[in-house]
């Protein structure tokens, strides 16, 4: 080592390129950090050129022909990591190096590598990432140092798996660029990271819960309005989901491009808006109560005659009314009250009534007295009429009340029926929204 310096160039002529070969192995792909768009790698970095003043005879030397020797002795290309990312500006270790007898010297040093990547995550997490890592002299153009390949891409062999992320090549490419500074050329060799993320994790993580909870949306209209829970479920699967929308949000890069999963989120959410919102009036329906108009005559058609049996909505719900239409009174309290009248007309007439028709008309019943001085004098209509006017209020009160109940039970059952029709509806739309958002997947 006598009269050798490492801060030149080891070239007989110094008008003579020295040619360095780079070689790459990617041993283990350390962390992806998408937020902050950085590529941490653990590399083994092989640089070999030829030292025109290391060189001996091997036969001088009893056939020696490899030593090693510390690599701060000889000198080294200055090739660093373009694209680095790290506040560490240090380069590989100063490991040994390999000296041939010829002069060719081989520099292994391991590195763990923090290079900026620019990360897309339109897909995620069905998506693949390519990052580079582009190596280049830092003070040598391509006259004094130029920069060849060692094989036509990164060295795989010894590859750690990666639990979230699967490599699926490592190619090279050399790249001549004239930089505005200066006129000479600068070749770099650029490493293209293939990665392809490895989903299932996302899948049972986000996605399939996500999934799930927005299967409990349609489920809401299904709920008995009764109950006084649909706004409350509608709600809580609304919060759910924004804090699986938190979570994405919290590892993706403040980016204009939405991941896709972060539209699926956007969408359930907004489906479960709607969802919420058509509950809420579907309720006031509901319980419109006895103030309201009666319904149109083309919701009857519409939605009692013809959509509440195409969607299977038999039940009327508790009524005073009848079921639309039929004869039968469906209040337990009428019924019971037309039994109770029946029975007492089956009794036998009183005593001071030897010709009561029982077929007659009028049913009522009151004191008996007063039962037999309306039959004797010919009717309701010799009575007082005081209590003729009592008797017509309340069957008037009764007619009132049977009214009100058969439109409020109407009502009801649009309600139902529209119910049951936004159910169908929501779940065909959670359906078709997963299988279009997932489906975009690469």
């Amino acid at each position: 080592m006598e009269n050798y310096s490492t801060a030149l160039r080891p070239v007989d002529d110094t008008d003579k390129t020295l040619n360095v070969t780079l070689q790459v192995t990617l041993s283990q792909i350390k962390d992806m950090d998408e937020r902050n768009q950085v590529l941490i790698a653990y590399l083994w970095i092989r640089q070999t050129w030829h030292d025109a003043y290391l060189k001996w005879n091997k036969e001088e030397y009893d056939g020696l022909e490899v030593i090693r020797i510390p690599s701060s002795l000889v000198w080294r290309p200055d090739l660093v990591l373009y694209n680095k990312a790290d506040d560490d500006f240090s380069g590989p270790v100063d490991t040994n190096v390999v000296l041939r007898y010829n002069g060719e010297i081989t520099w292994d040093a391991p590195a763990i590598t923090k290079s900026s990547c620019v990360v897309d995550v339109s897909y995620f997490p069905f998506d693949s990432q390519q990052c580079n890592l582009t190596f280049g002299s830092w003070t040598y153009n391509g006259n004094q140092v130029d920069i060849s390949m060692g094989m036509e891409s990164g060295d795989l062999s010894d590859f750690v798996e990666n639990v979230e992320w699967e490599c699926h090549g490592m190619p090279a490419t050399k790249n001549v660029i004239m930089y505005g500074c200066c006129s000479d050329p600068y070749p770099d060799i650029t490493y293209t990271v293939l990665l392809q993320r490895r989903s299932s994790f996302y899948i049972f993580n986000l996605l399939l819960p996500c999934f799930l909870i927005s299967f409990l949306a349609p489920l809401g209209f299904y709920l008995p309005a009764d109950s006084g829970e649909k706004v409350s479920l509608g709600v809580t699967v609304l919060l759910a989901l924004t804090v699986f929308q938190m979570m994405v949000a919290e590892s993706m890069p403040p980016s204009e491009s939405v991941p896709l999963i972060g539209k699926y989120y956007v969408a359930t959410m907004t489906m479960i808006t709607a969802s919420t919102s058509l509950t809420i009036f579907i309720m006031n329906i509901h319980f419109c109560g006895a103030e309201a108009k009666p319904v149109p005559y083309w919701a009857k058609v519409l939605i009692i005659d013809y959509m509440s049996k195409i969607f299977f909505v038999y039940e009327v719900g508790e009524s005073c009314a009848s079921p639309f239409g039929q004869s039968e009174d469906s209040e337990p309290f009428l019924r019971n009250h037309k039994q109770n009248l029946k029975k007492k007309l089956k009794v036998a007439p009183p005593p001071c009534c030897p010709d009561d028709d029982k077929s007659a008309a009028f049913h009522l019943t009151f004191d008996r007295c007063v039962y037999c001085s309306c039959r004797g004098n010919g009717g309701i209509l010799g009575c007082d009429p005081k209590l003729v006017w009592n008797v017509e209020y309340i069957a008037n009160c009764f007619r009132e009340q049977k009214a009100t109940c058969l439109k409020v039970a109407e009502w009801k059952k649009i309600a139902k029926v529209m119910d049951r029709f936004f159910m169908w509806i929501f779940f065909i739309m959670v359906f078709l929204m997963s299988i279009l958002i997932i489906g975009k997947a690469p």
